[in-house]
Order: C-alpha cells, then structure tokens, then sequence
C-alpha cells in the first residue's frame, strides 16, 4: 500500500465562487508584502498567484489542477492508495469563513473519493472559541484525521504562547498536526531574488527554523502526547541532530560556547513528537535521503509528494522509493505503515 500524506486541496469551485475566491485574494496580508492577485498560465488557465516581494513569484494556483479527479487519475497513474488532503501555504493566512468553506469542500470530496482521501482539519490557530467549534466539528463530526498549521504565523512560530489554547485542544483530540512550510521563512530578505532559493530554500529555512523553536523552547514538555509532522523531512533535519546536540567534551575549555546540556531532552522530543514527511523525495537524492531514514529512523519518516505542484513529484516519488537500499520493512513503513497508525486510518 501506498499513502501520500501530503496532496494540496483546494475548494474545486475556488476560480468560479467569487466569494470563495474574495476569501483567498483579500486575507494575504497586503501590508506585510503579501501580493496576490489573479493571473494567465501560458496555456491560457487561471491561476492563482502569491508575490513577496512584489514581481517573485512565491505560489500558483493554477485552475484544474485540484479536482477530485484530477488527484485520483495521478493516484490511479502512480500506483498511490491513499491521499491525505491539506491547504498549500494559504491558511497562514485564511479566515474562519472561508475555512469552514475549505473543510465542507474537503469533507465532501473525500466522501466522494470512496475512501481514497483522507483530510486534515484547517482552522485558524488562535483558540479562540469559535475556532475550536471548528476543530471539534472537522474531527467529530466530518471525520477528519488530523490537524493542519503553517509552520508560522506572520512573525510567530508555533512556539509562541498564542497558539497554546489551540494545542491544548489539539491534544485533547488525540490527532496528529501537519505542519506545512510557509513559502519564505520570517526573515526573508537575503535569499528572494534568485529564483531556487526562494522557493525552495526558503521553505527548507522556514521549516528548518521551526522545528529548533520548537525544540529548543520546550514546548514539548507541556503538550508532550502531541505529534508534529513536519514537511520538507523538517528542513534538513537530519543533518542537524549532532550539531545542535553537542556533547561535552574530555578536556575543558576557556569558555562554555555551546549548550552541551541539553542533547538529551532535545533528542526526546526528537523521539517523541517530531515526524517528517519526505516532500518530493526524489527531488533530494538518493543518498540524501538514506540518510535521513538511517539519522531518524524510518519510523519518523512518512511519504508524501506536493501534489500537484508537480505532477511529475509523484510519479518520481513513487518510483525513487524503491530505489532506496533499505529493508522492505523501512519501505513499508515510510510508504504506509506510519500513516496508518499516525492518523488511525480504517484501512
């Protein structure tokens, strides 16, 4: 079996409801540099495009490209199983509104998939009451299988004490929370001008920036039953575990330079409730990825693609997998088992 926790949803009827799109285009913060606006692929589809600053690119929405079938022709091509729905990027941003219009859309959508789809709930984080009848209705009553949050909020990340009363009521659901990259990290302004590390290094930087604030502030120890699955295998976590876990050493130093007091808990949390999802593993390469399966263990590690940014990811994703030279049962588990169990799927 084959599941992808990361398929991009959308409202299928988001470029022909004038109000559903209105809730996209006018919730991107304006002010802080946030251009959306509406746009012509060269083959003549809308799309959907977010700039920061204004003239890059950051994201395209592209008509067509978020239809019940249009996901389930890919999973069909590509010998995928299962999908797990999320919203790419926008709901850093989304109001309740049009969230509750999102999770309708989802929730009929996997209804319709015949037990192909699986979605997670997107609210806005910020606990206030409203938000978390809306949690609770996306969990209890639309059957969704976990939680969606961008990796931050404006200039927050998850860390913060705002966001604490959505955690709790998180926790107290027992799901799992997705944690999708945000297009540039807060502090954005030395890498947006080339083209490749803007969207892609910046999401590598945003998530890998995340996952430390949440490490390292110990958030953890007040939500310790919740698990984090983080996108882009956690911005390169993987090369980071020794690094920002020194050991002390046999002889002593003039000064204590580096926390070497804390590898322990850090490596907990590690441990106990971060998880990464390969987002387009192929596009990391064959050792690169090995690494982070022999690094964080193939337990921690879930497959997922980005579809449809490219439809290709998929494909290619599908097929590099079993290229990896690792046991049939880290394959397994990478591929479904962890997903399974991570999101208590009845399958």
């Amino acid at each position: 079996m084959i599941i992808d926790v990361n398929m991009h949803h959308l409202p299928e009827d988001l470029f022909t409801n004038e109000e559903v799109l209105n809730g996209f285009l006018t919730t991107a913060p304006r002010g802080f540099g946030e251009i959306a606006h509406m746009g012509m692929t060269e083959g003549g589809q809308r799309q959907l495009i977010l700039e920061k600053p204004a003239g890059y690119q950051n994201l395209n929405y592209v008509e067509g490209d978020y239809t019940l079938e249009s996901k389930l022709k890919s999973m069909d091509a590509n010998g995928v199983d299962i999908g797990l729905l999320r919203v790419p990027v926008w709901q850093e941003w989304l109001r309740l509104d049009t969230c509750k219009v999102v999770n309708d859309n989802a929730a009929d959508m996997c209804k319709r998939s015949n037990g192909r789809l699986y979605a997670n709930a997107c609210v806005p984080p910020w606990g206030g009451k409203e938000n978390l009848y809306e949690l609770n209705r996306c969990i209890q009553e639309l059957g969704m299988v976990g939680v969606q949050v961008a990796c931050h909020y404006g200039q927050l990340y998850l860390d913060d004490e705002v966001f604490r009363p959505y955690l709790k009521e998180i926790a107290k659901l027992n799901v799992p929370v997705v944690v999708h990259h945000t297009p540039l990290p807060v502090h954005w302004q030395s890498i947006y001008e080339f083209t490749n590390l803007r969207r892609e290094l910046g999401r590598v930087m945003d998530q890998a920036t995340a996952v430390g604030r949440e490490l390292f502030s110990g958030m953890f120890d007040d939500f310790p039953e919740i698990k984090f699955i983080h996108t882009m295998l956690g911005g390169n976590w993987f090369a980071n575990y020794n690094l920002l876990t020194p050991k002390k050493g046999k002889i002593k130093e003039a000064m204590s330079r580096l926390d070497a007091s804390e590898g322990d808990r850090i490596l907990g949390y590690l441990k106990n409730n971060i998880y990464f999802d390969t987002t387009h593993p192929a596009s990391w390469g064959k050792d690169q990825v090995e690494c982070a399966i022999k690094v964080c263990g193939a337990d921690h590690l879930l497959f997922g693609s980005s579809f449809p940014v490219f439809y290709n990811w998929q494909a290619q994703g599908v097929e590099f997998m079993k290229t990896l030279d690792i046991t049939e049962e880290e394959r397994t588990a990478i591929m479904s088992g962890n997903a399974i169990k991570m999101f208590n799927l009845p399958v």
